[in-house]
């Protein structure tokens, strides 16, 4: 039966055993206008949930007969559309990791802080009313069946080209689920997979890890699921966390107030104030710095920041979304990134397959590229012939889509057929009719037959640690100077000497 045949108020179902809490969750829930059903114990809870459907359920983690994942593991078994707010005492990241894990929506901590419950409840409801349509329909009455979350695109997807979606806008905050979603162009199965993983974890305020090689558009990844979430009318914001000088992380990341520091003339917020009710892109997490990684990590947990020279907290509603092309497990085990930052941002995971690995989806991937390049630029959009084609299909693609991206870039911009070719000097690298590949574009020139080698990061670490030698030796070891002559920023190749094990031998003034 539908909670709402009595009336058209939201319904929820809040389960705790402590009775002042109890009375406090029902009282703040019928304040803002809510029908609020009350449960003591698991036994209670799944009565309740036989009998009626709600708009959302707030249940405690620890209870009489039982924990708040038998709830959870309820709603999952029975594909239930009810989203849970679970609730853990304070300091119990754990289990709130474990939560989210099991399907809950979100997650409190204890003591809960009115203003962020009703939020959050706030939240719940909205998400479960409208399903997986988000903020690009409008929502259903209570009494509306809800979508299942495994439900194919709206019907309207049918009506939207591939090249119609690249060609779009590109402001993910305010693109409609479909656009979203086609972004991510390919019909791999890998590709189908992607895309239905990410309509599920949307759902929730979960913390993502997207992990991907360079170029095989994470922020994508990123950008849809916001839009399919129900915070996609909020601001999307993207940040480049090994872009940010070090001495200025923590006032880009937590605002800063007028005097902070020299030139702070006014208050500024930073992204988590700026990304309030929205979506937090941490793109190249891998890159923070450890000191950064600690106050990142209280801020996520207590879902506050302090603003530099500031002395009051300010409660933030982000949801995190994070991307690396690094091993963050073995960083971690090295010592290199924080173990409590990776199992809060790891969640759930969303592994992003290289281009060499799909390479069913070129075709279908330039075309809508090229319509893209071609809307850009003005200029009306040509096929590429089957010799580039060919060629592109033996190349290693190292650089993934941003590379294939640049390729078609420089045969637009350069050939002057109805078809695209590659250069001359392109096809050597790319492989030209039957000849074999010798390297990719991005690769250093190959002198001699390589040899195959039997640990190849092994032997990528060593080459990489040979060229950082040599640099840093022709700057009498002024990591500065080397950094700037590899085009690289200091702290990563302080990051780099750590990882590699080199030491800094020669004093470099601080540097």
């Amino acid at each position: 039966m539908a909670a709402s045949n009595e009336t058209d108020r939201p319904t929820i179902l809040v389960i705790d055993d402590e009775p002042d809490l109890r009375t406090l969750y029902e009282f703040s829930l019928v304040r803002e206008g809510y029908v609020v059903h009350t449960a003591e114990t698991v036994e209670q809870a799944l009565q309740a949930l036989g009998q009626q459907r709600f708009d959302a359920v707030i249940s405690d983690m620890r209870l009489q007969d039982g924990l708040g994942l038998d709830v959870l593991r309820f709603l999952s078994q029975q594909q239930r559309s009810e989203r849970c707010v679970v609730i853990t005492a304070y300091g119990s990241a754990e289990n709130a990791v474990e939560a989210l894990k099991a399907g809950a929506f979100d997650y409190l901590t204890k003591p809960v802080d009115l203003k962020q419950f009703r939020s959050v409840v706030a939240q719940a409801v909205r998400s479960s009313q409208s399903g997986l349509n988000g903020a690009s329909q409008a929502q259903p009455s209570p009494s509306a069946p809800v979508q299942s979350p495994n439900a194919d695109l709206i019907e309207d997807d049918n009506e939207l080209t591939v090249e119609q979606a690249l060609c779009a806008p590109p402001a993910p905050a305010k693109v409609p689920l479909p656009v979203a979603l086609l972004r991510m162009v390919g019909d791999s199965p890998t590709m189908r997979s992607v895309r239905e993983r990410v309509q599920k974890v949307a759902r929730s305020m979960a913390p993502v890890l997207v992990r991907g090689e360079s170029g095989t558009g994470k922020e994508l990844v990123a950008q849809a699921i916001h839009a399919c979430s129900h915070r996609a009318s909020g601001p999307f914001v993207a940040v480049n966390c090994g872009a940010i000088p070090e001495q200025l992380l923590e006032a880009e990341f937590f605002g800063a107030r007028k005097g902070a520091y020299t030139g702070a003339t006014q208050d500024r917020e930073g992204y988590f104030q700026a990304a309030h009710g929205g979506t937090l892109f941490l793109d190249e997490i891998g890159d923070l710095p450890l000191a950064m990684q600690a106050k990142l990590l209280r801020a996520i947990q207590e879902r506050s920041v302090r603003a530099l020279g500031g002395t009051q907290e300010e409660a933030v509603d982000t949801r995190i979304v994070s991307a690396t092309h690094h091993d963050l497990a073995a960083q971690a085990a090295k010592g290199l990134f924080r173990q409590d930052l990776y199992y809060r941002l790891n969640v759930i995971e969303i592994a992003l397959p290289a281009l060499r690995d799909r390479r069913e989806d070129l075709p279908q991937l330039t075309e809508a590229l090229l319509a893209r390049i071609a809307a850009d630029s003005g200029q009306a959009p040509r096929a590429v012939s089957k010799a580039m084609m060919a060629a592109l299909q033996r190349s290693p693609l190292t650089g993934n889509v941003r590379e294939l991206e640049n390729i078609l870039h420089r045969s637009l911009a350069l050939s002057e057929g109805d078809e695209l070719e590659l250069e001359d000097d392109e096809m050597l690298v790319y492989g030209a009719d039957s000849e074999p590949l010798v390297s990719s574009a991005d690769s250093l020139a190959v002198t001699s037959p390589a040899v195959m080698p039997s640990d190849l990061q092994s032997h990528l670490d060593n080459q990489e640690k040979a060229i950082l030698l040599q640099a840093l030796t022709e700057c009498g070891f002024n990591r500065t100077a080397a950094a700037a002559r590899l085009g690289i920023s200091l702290r990563q190749i302080r990051y780099r000497m750590v990882r590699l094990g080199i030491d800094a031998q020669v004093p470099s003034n601080g540097a």
